[in-house]
């Protein structure tokens, strides 16, 4: 899985000799792990070639997620902090064959899978589908362990990329990602940074059916679809003076913010339902919920993504009111938000919710 990564990105500087010899040791690892796993009896067609994946398909949408959104690591995160590399390896191993919990992005993968089985049965021969990368810097040891769960929730992830300590951003670059979840707040930041669509998951605090027949996503308008341009008036110079900017500039699109071409990519499948007469049967929902006041500065919004030719199918102005309550109702499989106190607000409720470092409301409360 390392070093055959498609699509085109910067090219790392060459490493130091330790680190390429730690690099040799860990594709090693790999390989051994990944003929584990192509030797795996599957009675499931694995996409690309019968001998195993091809290359990223040409107009794939790349979600990648790290292995503790994926699954439920905690316990194994505890052991590796407090024991160290070696004995975290080592109960990995001892474990192998005990499946791992669902992680805070699993329904949310599930969901992208029931889509892209819908998409597969209306566009036989067409690539616009999620492609699914688990992004991870574990040891290609513990990469069996992660393979055996996979196959056992009958997840289609085909693409592993382990980066044995290595940060993830020039591999994220490499493959075109459309989005990155992670349970690593740093790496998020940084791919931010790097121009990503990123977001740190969180796990909800209660256990919520979720839809299985549609995937449902959530987004905080200003700072997460939008730039955080009306957050900094608000921040400065308050209410006030932000509902007068607002009105004032009612018909000046607001900037894009750093998760606006993953709605894109969204409203694009959508239409490919809508092509086929599934309208109502849609497989995706998209829903927007902002503590801006609809009457003062809802046409704003409203307006800006009409500008963008997108539609997004519920809009829920809060006028300030908490989110989590109306986020139970939605049952999302993800909302992303770019401030912690609303982040925490769903998660009482039962929210997956991720979060966006991205903007002004970040200085305020650094988490």
């Amino acid at each position: 899985a390392l070093g055959t990564m498609s699509g085109s990105g910067s090219q790392e500087p060459p490493p130091s000799q330790a680190a390429e010899d730690g690099q040799q040791e860990a594709e090693q690892d790999w390989a051994a792990a990944k003929a584990f796993y192509d030797n795996l009896v599957t009675k499931r067609p694995r996409p690309g070639s019968a001998g195993g994946p091809g290359p990223k398909p040409q107009n794939a949408i790349t979600v990648a997620v790290s292995s503790r959104a994926l699954f439920d690591l905690v316990e194994e995160r505890r052991i590796y902090e407090e024991h160290g590399v070696e004995k975290y390896v080592e109960y990995q191993q001892n474990n192998e064959n005990v499946t791992l919990k669902p992680g805070p992005a699993f329904y949310f993968v599930k969901a992208l899978e029931h889509v892209n089985a819908r998409l597969l049965e209306l566009y036989p021969d067409d690539e616009e589908r999620f492609d699914i990368v688990l992004m991870t810097n574990n040891h290609a040891q513990v990469g069996v362990r992660l393979i055996n769960s996979i196959n056992h929730y009958g997840l289609t992830i085909e693409r592993f990329c382990m980066t044995g300590g290595e940060s993830p951003i020039g591999y994220l670059t490499a493959y075109l990602t459309n989005l990155y979840l992670s349970a690593d707040s740093e790496k998020v930041q940084e791919a931010i940074e790097a121009g990503i669509a990123s977001a740190t998951m969180f796990t909800a605090n209660k256990d919520v059916a979720y839809s299985d027949t549609q995937l449902r996503v959530a987004f905080d308008g200003d700072a997460v679809i939008f730039s955080d341009e009306s957050e900094q008036i608000v921040k400065e110079q308050g209410l006030d003076r932000f509902f007068e900017h607002e009105q004032l500039n009612e018909n000046k699109p607001l900037a894009q913010g750093p998760l606006k071409g993953f709605l894109e990519d969204l409203g694009r499948l959508q239409k490919k339902f809508y092509a086929k007469n599934e309208r109502l049967n849609c497989p995706i929902r998209t829903y927007l919920v902002t503590a801006r006041s609809a009457a003062s500065s809802g046409a704003r919004v409203l307006k800006t993504l009409r500008s963008w030719g997108l539609e997004i199918d519920e809009a829920l102005f809060l006028a300030g009111a908490p989110k989590g309550p109306i986020l139970v109702k939605i049952r999302p499989h993800i909302f992303f938000d770019d401030q912690m106190f609303h982040i925490e607000g769903a998660q009482k409720l039962g929210t997956i919710a991720a979060h966006v470092p991205y903007g002004v409301a970040q200085k305020y409360h650094k988490s």
